[in-house]
């Protein structure tokens, strides 16, 4: 959903709009079985994605979720409260229609991946890299059979084609909901071999987030902390774990 203005408002120049949210319209939401899955009925009738699909979960943890983000609106809907939907909106939505470009895009992500971009220097930064990444290299090598490149500094370096072939592989492109889950995470780390391994269960969700924020955390440890900043990280720490929660239910 995006920001829109009121009608009519006069807002002094230089000041951010905000959201109009929709006023809540419902008084119960609850997942609903029907052939194949299960539907978000508000009231007893179908809640619709921003495209005007059903907003259907393949399972019941999933829809049960999903419906509880409805029930905790008050008087107004905020999406922004909601992740789960979101995600499940862009699953339907997008995803479900175009797998292919989705799984082309992750594949482009591991042809750069944060993971094979070393520091030179300083040591305590390298070490810290290496103690993050090496794993997630280990899992691509010995998990999915893909060897990828380092390189130092910020230099582009080309991924031998059977890395990223056997990346290609790997994505879960007959499951909408882990597509769009592994989609979301690739994009919120930077890496599509952090996303695979936590996916695959190499990785946890606090070592997949303290791999993807090596370098954010060392600059704050170097500058000190920046309040727009930690607000930005806060933001795609929540998206994780709904991508991660979304992974979990989808398959319960």
């Amino acid at each position: 959903m995006t920001d829109s203005q009121r009608p009519g408002a006069q807002r002094p120049e230089g000041l951010a709009q905000r959201p109009v949210l929709p006023k809540r319209f419902y008084k119960h939401a609850e997942a609903v079985a029907v052939k194949g899955g299960f539907v978000i009925a508000l009231d007893g009738r179908p809640a619709r994605t921003p495209a005007r699909a059903p907003l259907a979960l393949p399972t019941l943890a999933l829809g049960a979720a999903v419906a509880a983000e409805w029930e905790r609106q008050s008087e107004t809907i905020d999406p922004s409260t909601m992740p789960l939907t979101r995600i499940a909106n862009v699953a339907i939505d997008g995803v479900a229609r175009e797998r292919e470009a989705v799984a082309a895009e992750i594949v482009k992500y591991a042809g750069s991946d944060l993971v094979c971009y070393r520091a030179e220097r300083p040591e305590r930064l390298v070490a810290k890299q290496s103690a993050h990444w090496d794993p997630v290299l280990a899992f691509a090598r010995d998990g999915l059979g893909a060897r990828f490149v380092l390189a130092e500094g910020v230099m582009f370096v080309g991924q031998p084609g059977a890395a990223l072939e056997a990346v290609d592989r790997a994505l879960p492109r007959h499951d909408v909901f882990a597509l769009t889950a592994l989609s979301v995470l690739t994009t919120l780390t930077g890496s599509a071999l952090i996303a695979l391994a936590l996916q695959r269960g190499a990785l946890d969700l606090a070592a997949a987030w303290a791999a993807a924020n090596v370098d954010e955390d060392w600059n704050e440890e170097l500058w000190g902390y920046d309040s727009e900043a930690a607000a930005r990280k806060a933001n795609r720490e929540t998206e994780m774990r709904a991508a991660v929660e979304t992974m979990a239910l989808a398959r319960a």
